[in-house]
């Protein structure tokens, strides 16, 4: 465990933060700790667990006919005794109504903790499919636009004609991307799909659908003599390509 953690579980920011006592700027600090720390985040949960088996404790329910039976106490008593007692009455209500309380505030606030996780969650994956589709924009232009990039021109067999592709392949940068141009009509169970065999490896690239843009391009993963196969499947694709039904080759990164 670090100083900076250390130091940082000798305050009670935790124990304020699950009482909802800190202040916007503590809130900030003791959530950044719990999502950044494991060692912080365990000893948060211990507080909650702790926290949880207190109100529990003393949000027990009364007992059948208690109620009754200290009045018929009290009324017993002297005038004296009376008031002694009302006011053990008026403490335990007190007590019952702060430990009830508490436990509310606790539900209520780990329900919040939840949901605000699911949504730093949600927000985690958005910005992680963002990362993914700008770096995938950039490694686009790089290809395109590089003057050391090779394209090569794909077109499919007596099988399917009208297939016709290009393949843009980059050795300096190892990024490789092919653009399906057209596809052949195929029957409504049957449809193409895509293969790179790289290192020995065969890795399934994914089903090529009907062409609503002539300019999107699929990456390639990149390896040295890797070569691409195009082939005819099942409608919702295969696990491992039909060699039978191959109806295109690309060679790449020679």
């Amino acid at each position: 465990m670090t100083d900076k953690i250390k130091q940082f579980l000798e305050t009670d920011l935790l124990e304020k933060y699950l009482l909802d006592n800190t202040t916007q700027e503590e809130s900030l600090r003791v959530e950044r700790y719990i999502a950044i720390y494991p060692e912080v985040s365990t000893v948060y949960d211990e507080l909650q667990d702790n926290l949880e088996a207190f109100a529990k404790l003393h949000a027990m329910e009364t007992p059948d006919g208690l109620k009754n039976k200290i009045l018929n106490k009290v009324k017993a008593e002297n005038k004296e005794q009376s008031k002694f007692y009302k006011y053990i009455a008026a403490a335990c209500c007190v007590a019952f109504l702060f430990a009830t309380a508490s436990f509310f505030f606790w539900n209520q606030n780990k329900s919040l903790k939840e949901e605000n996780t699911i949504v730093n969650n949600k927000m985690k994956t958005i910005e992680d499919n963002m990362k993914q589709q700008l770096e995938d924009v950039r490694n686009q232009f790089i290809v395109l636009n590089n003057p050391r990039t090779k394209k090569y021109s794909v077109k499919g067999n007596l099988k399917a004609k009208e297939l016709k592709a290009v393949a843009y392949i980059n050795p300096v940068k190892k990024l490789s991307y092919i653009n399906v141009r057209n596809i052949p009509n195929l029957p409504e169970n049957q449809c193409l799909q895509m293969w790179a065999e790289v290192d020995g490896k065969m890795i399934n690239i994914g089903i090529i659908n009907d062409i609503n843009d002539k300019n999107k391009l699929m990456a390639l993963p990149y390896g040295e003599n890797a070569v691409g196969y195009i082939t005819i499947e099942p409608k919702g694709g295969n696990k491992s390509p039909t060699i039978e039904n191959i109806v295109a080759n690309i060679s790449y990164c020679n």
